[in-house]
């Protein structure tokens, strides 16, 4: 029987041991710490998580769940971490993977073998010899930092280690950061603050949870077609980001022109309308306590919170096997590393709308399909040059920022899936040449 490595038992690796489980291949989950759910158990032991004691889903549990595992009847529209975390617990017993995951293993390299096979070697224990890895270590486990953050003689910390208000009780806190988790952390620590000041490095369109009654993705979902043009599609978003917000601006944010990553927080325009939370632009300079920003103001900081992203980290690959060249990923359809047969790449995106947990199952998937040969791939030269076009096309359509670097649209994702099954399909029946 052919055997799978998955490194990380979180979403992304238990969805990716299910499909190849399913597909007859024999499994073992490496997971670094003693629980199941990666970036959802809330002080992970693994060292990983960036979970903080208010986190909730940011999409509605109908459209994140796996697709053969809809969370709980009762559970709320947008589950908290701890619901989470039992809901993965209890889709790794329903599909009867936890008695694959070795807990306590940390993978410390994964190299070719000979006949295509993959050698991985763990802390402490013997090597041993797969014919298929997925990676699925997440990418939020080491901090981002900005480049001030040496120049503040203030308490400074990445989001990563923020967990609750209380540390910052009446302090003049800067969170550094318009994405989901500054939204949250922001909106969180506010009602024990002096001052709560969000630093807006980029433009950014933040949209209400609800409207109308229902989630925001539902009414989307409803408005917008496959064939409309991005800029009709923005101007959809801003009508509905004015009607629950107003405009950006009267904030202290920027508009956008290109699409940025959806952002947002149901009580936080509620703490800028009572004074709570103010904004600013891009710091300029900071020295000692004293931060400088581009619109010329400054102020007094005691606390700085850095919501700036995460670096890449896949420290068990040798330079000529890691996807990482900077914030891109040479990953074919976000997956596949060209040259690499029996090597692949589970939940490396960032979502622009939809549940991220769905769409690692939708890879999952796709990832079974290749590793027990039901489908193939183009030639290596055709994939490192759709990896470049896709860049080029990200480049395009987002703002210059290592952020978007992961970014991937799910409507599109999934439809270039439903291409590669077409592919093969052809490609299969094609009759062979003499």
């Amino acid at each position: 029987m052919r055997r799978a490595a998955v490194i990380g038992a979180g979403a992304a690796g238990l969805s990716a041991a299910k499909h190849l489980k399913e597909a007859g291949i024999a499994v073992t989950i490496f997971e670094l710490g003693s629980r199941i759910g990666g970036l959802w158990v809330y002080e992970n032991d693994n060292g990983l998580s960036p979970t903080y004691a208010s986190l909730h889903l940011n999409s509605e549990n109908k459209v994140t769940a796996y697709r053969d595992f809809p969370f709980p009847p009762d559970a709320p529209l947008y589950p908290d971490h701890a619901a989470v975390a039992r809901y993965l617990e209890n889709y790794a017993d329903r599909f009867g993977l936890r008695d694959l995951i070795r807990f306590r293993s940390r993978v410390t390299s994964v190299e070719r073998a000979a006949e295509g096979r993959w050698t991985v070697r763990m802390d402490g224990s013997p090597e041993e010899c797969f014919d298929v890895v997925v990676v699925a270590s997440g990418h939020q486990g080491v901090p981002k930092h900005p480049a001030f953050a040496q120049d503040f003689a203030g308490e400074y910390l990445h989001a990563h280690s923020y967990r609750t208000p209380e540390p910052f009780r009446g302090k003049h806190v800067l969170v550094v950061g318009v994405g989901n988790s500054a939204c949250d952390i922001a909106a969180d620590i506010c009602s024990v603050t002096a001052s709560t000041t969000m630093v807006a490095r980029s433009p950014v369109l933040f949209m209400p949870r609800m409207f109308l009654g229902v989630p925001t993705s539902r009414v989307l979902g409803r408005i917008e077609k496959r064939w409309m043009p991005w800029p009709l599609r923005r101007r959809i978003r801003e009508l509905i980001s004015r009607i629950a917000h107003g405009r950006m601006e009267q904030w202290g944010f920027v508009t956008p022109k290109k699409r940025t990553h959806p952002a947002g927080h149901h009580l936080l325009m509620a703490q800028f309308i009572w004074g709570k939370v103010t904004a600013k632009p891009a710091v300029r300079t900071v020295s000692g306590h004293e931060v400088s920003f581009v619109d010329g103001t400054s102020r007094h900081v005691d606390t700085i919170i850095a919501a700036t992203g995460y670096e890449i980290d896949l420290p068990f690959l040798s330079e000529d096997l890691s996807p990482v060249r900077g914030h891109w990923l040479d990953l074919y359809r976000r997956v596949v590393r060209p040259n690499c047969p029996g090597l692949y790449f589970v939940g490396f995106f960032n979502v622009t709308g939809g549940g991220n947990i769905r769409m690692m199952d939708d890879q999952a998937e796709w990832v079974a399909a290749l590793a027990t040969g039901a489908v193939g791939l183009p030639h290596p030269a055709a994939m490192e040059a759709d990896i470049l076009a896709e860049r080029r096309r990200i480049q395009e359509l987002y703002p210059d920022s290592p952020r978007y670097g992961l970014e991937l649209d799910p409507a599109e994702y999934r439809a270039a899936l439903r291409a590669e099954r077409r592919r093969a399909s052809r490609a299969s029946a094609a009759p062979a040449r003499s």
